[in-house]
């Protein structure tokens, strides 16, 4: 089941022009799609991680990079963040860590 929305998830944010760039992954969904994972991820960075989720980009208007993180889930739930064409890599990379604690504060118990 899980490859299945894994593949449902990329198919449909690669037709709206979106490029998988990293994979968040929890040890046990690594484990389960083994060798899977190569295939299904084609050249995306694997990160272990605390929750499965996929980060996606795109080029955005006025040379701007759209961002979106989308929660491998039945229920789908993303986080979206536009970085400006001038900002450095250390300041995406802090809005992106940003944007994965939201993900796993939305999927704690006490989170939305």
């Amino acid at each position: 089941m899980m490859p299945e929305i894994f593949r449902e998830i990329i198919a449909t944010y690669q037709r709206h022009g979106w490029e998988l760039r990293r994979v968040l992954l929890k040890p046990a969904t690594r484990s389960d799609l083994g060798e899977q994972a190569a295939g299904l991820f084609d050249k995306a960075k694997l990160i272990d991680a605390d929750i499965d989720a996929l980060w996606f980009a795109r080029p955005s208007h006025a040379g701007r990079e759209a961002w979106e993180l989308r929660l491998v889930a039945e229920q789908p739930y993303a986080l979206f963040e536009a970085f400006e064409a001038d900002e450095t890599e250390a300041d995406r990379e802090e809005a992106r860590i940003e944007m994965e604690n939201k993900m796993r504060e939305h999927r704690s118990p006490t989170g939305g």
